[in-house]
């Protein structure tokens, strides 16, 4: 018999979340034998909601009226499937499983482990995200007794990654780049993702060279006003650095996801850049290596998922150095980033360093043999984090919770006969 599930998730929206989101319910919507699907959309910030018509946003449409309809006749759910931050997850049906980016720091905040102790299965995205959670614990004092208590994670938790995914050949963007060679960032305009730094150490390094930096971006949202306060800050930046030769170019506004790939396969954009502080996973560093395309980053969090081979260990990517120090006190956000958790700060030395080592080796002679190697590593991204192989994972973990337990009278039998 079909499984009710309540998917809860902000699956129509433009951000991390959504596209997390999307994933998630493609691979429920891979076994329609197992699963009838209702949508409860959520919000994400101040992010914008994908517009595209097409036929996956026409069946959420539908699902998510149909859902509507549903829960006014007091109908009831199997399961849950919460696509969010943990503190916002609840209790919606007899099993509950909460699936999140998780954690860009070293240590979750303890409401995240009392919700998730309510949850009977959790999901991840990285092995950074679950290790974290895994091993963050606390010191509680009972209400009760007054005895002092560990606080740990007791519900299971497992990763599950994202799958790559097949564009086809690329849209022509028109995008006009004075210089051949073009470093891509990409990344919303937020204190995690060190942007003003990235465009800092870019000028420093590169100020006599024609190298250029593009970086597709946003605060918020892909409107004016958006726009208009980023080219402002971005020039005020650029600015404190008089007659240099390199290029910075600020790419704004709405995308299809086969344009923004297309981005990563522009013959003039050579190398992907990012000084991430942290990442739960890192979508755009994901599918600028599965697109073969030679990637700098700091050595830690979640992009070590598919930057490091599992199986030998070997690093595919230029290294950045970095500290592990406390977060500012500007982030800190109550019962998410908390105060006491820490994340990376790549070492300024370190950045320019890999940015030149990477832009002199693309042009060099031994320019092939670092694409090639690229490429080969993209290769191995595209069987391992097949559709088909994440998907599976993904429906395998949920029925994993779903499976009828053996109960004791059974086992009692199985014994006596």
């Amino acid at each position: 018999m079909k499984k009710k599930i309540l998917f809860k998730a902000p699956v129509l929206t433009r951000s991390g979340y959504g596209e997390q989101s999307r994933f998630a319910l493609r691979a429920l919507r891979s076994r329609p034998d197992l699963f009838e699907i209702f949508i409860q959309p959520l919000q994400w910030g101040q992010t914008s909601w994908i517009m595209e018509e097409d036929e996956e946003k026409k069946w959420i449409d539908h699902t998510i009226e149909k859902t509507i309809a549903f829960i006014q006749h007091e109908g009831q759910f199997d399961v849950s499937f919460q696509v969010t931050i943990p503190n916002e997850w609840e209790l919606h049906a007899p099993v509950n499983i909460g699936f999140t980016a998780g954690m860009e720091t070293t240590k979750v905040a303890h409401e995240w482990i009392q919700k998730g102790n309510q949850m009977d299965k959790i999901l991840v995205v990285s092995n950074h995200s679950r290790d974290i959670y895994r091993n963050t614990t606390y010191v509680a004092t009972h209400n009760q007794t007054g005895q002092e208590t560990e606080l740990k994670l007791e519900t299971p938790i497992e990763t599950v990654n994202y799958p790559v995914k097949d564009f086809g050949p690329p849209t022509d963007l028109g995008m006009k780049l004075d210089y051949d060679f073009n470093f891509l960032a990409m990344a919303q305009f937020g204190p995690r993702k060190n942007l003003p730094n990235t465009v800092k150490w870019f000028v420093e390094e590169f100020h006599n060279d024609e190298v250029g930096l593009v970086i597709k971006t946003n605060i918020a949202k892909n409107c004016l006003m958006d726009r208009e306060k980023l080219f402002h800050d971005m020039k005020a930046l650029m600015n404190m650095y008089p007659e240099h030769k390199c290029k910075v170019y600020l790419l704004h506004g709405d995308m299809t996801d086969k344009e923004i790939h297309s981005l990563f396969e522009h013959p003039k954009i050579r190398a992907f850049l990012t000084f991430t502080h942290g990442e739960g996973f890192g979508l755009p560093i994901f599918e600028a290596a599965y697109t073969g395309m030679p990637v700098i980053a700091p050595g830690w969090s979640g992009q070590l998922d598919f930057l490091v081979d599992r199986e030998t260990g070997m690093s595919y990517f230029y290294n950045v150095e970095y500290d592990l120090q406390p977060i500012p006190e500007s982030v800190v956000w109550d019962g998410v980033i908390i105060k006491e958790s820490m994340w990376a700060y790549p070492r300024e030395h370190s950045a320019k360093q890999q940015m030149r080592h990477c832009y002199a080796g693309l042009n060099s002679s031994s320019a092939s043999k670092i694409t090639e190697k690229a490429r080969e590593h993209a290769a191995r991204l595209h069987e391992i984090f097949s559709e088909e192989n994440q998907y599976a994972l993904m429906i395998s973990q949920i029925c994993e919770v779903l499976k009828p337990a053996e109960t004791a009278s059974e086992a009692e039998v199985l014994e006596i006969d």
